[in-house]
């Protein structure tokens, strides 16, 4: 299993990099009135880069002053306390078993100011049920005081129900496809199981797009977010 990897900070002169950058400001200006504090992002089957994702949208996210809290709410193959080098045997689970205060498990980013994060804990033996619990409810509500804004990096949707489960809890929720990987019935699928629990899907975003030797997948590639449309069938925040 690859490292989820910090493009922002790596190389933040990267069309990688300008892409989250972009993707960033339409999820801060998707509503004004109303801006989204919590969200989920999810993809429709494994492998498609939806922990490298959340990890950069959280990094750009901090890069802006904000406070933000990045949890890993995969509860079945966590993979944040590998990209972040933290201990995978306190976080999330310890919360919401043990009653552990967040701050005992909690990992404050040397690399990235004001980015914390919160790894998954121990692999319990009922995911779906714990991530449904009042107590994740209240707990997201809790973090949604402390932060300005709350990503959960959650499992792909279309293997389990936990994704669906939390997208009822949080302001939005983010779709990662995969380009040439993902199955087209299987993402269909997916939307249709977000729509069913009437999640407020913000947009998709084409992860793993072709950068090398094609100036057209080049192109693209930066004007990624274009292609994401919401769930009213309108595009938002074009690229610029």
């Amino acid at each position: 299993m690859k490292r989820p990897r910090i493009f922002t900070l790596r190389n933040p002169k990267s069309p990688a990099s300008e892409a989250f950058r972009t993707l960033r400001t339409n999820i801060q200006f998707y509503s004004i009135d109303d801006p989204v504090k919590s969200l989920v992002v999810t993809s429709s089957g494994p492998g498609e880069g939806k922990s490298t994702v959340s990890i950069n949208i959280a990094a750009t996210m901090a890069q802006t002053e904000k406070k933000v809290l990045l949890i890993d709410s995969d509860l079945r193959k966590p993979t944040l306390h590998r990209a972040f080098n933290m201990s995978s045997l306190k976080g999330l689970t310890n919360i919401l078993v043990e009653d552990a205060e967040y701050t005992d498990v909690l990992y404050e980013s040397a690399e990235v100011k004001g980015l914390d994060v919160i790894g998954s804990g121990p692999i319990p033996p009922n995911p779906a049920e714990l991530l449904g619990s009042n107590k994740m409810k209240a707990f997201v509500e809790s973090m949604n005081e402390k932060y300005d804004i709350v990503i959960l990096d959650a499992p792909p949707i279309g293997m389990v129900t936990d994704s669906a489960i939390l997208s009822t809890i949080v302001d939005g929720t983010i779709l990662v496809c995969a380009v040439g990987e993902a199955d087209i019935n299987a993402t269909k699928r997916a939307k249709d199981l977000l729509d069913k629990v009437n999640a407020n899907i913000l947009g998709v975003v084409l992860n793993k797009v072709p950068i090398k030797g094609s100036g057209y997948y080049k192109y693209h590639y930066s004007q990624y977010y274009d292609y994401s449309y919401y769930s009213d069938g309108k595009r938002r925040g074009k690229a610029k």
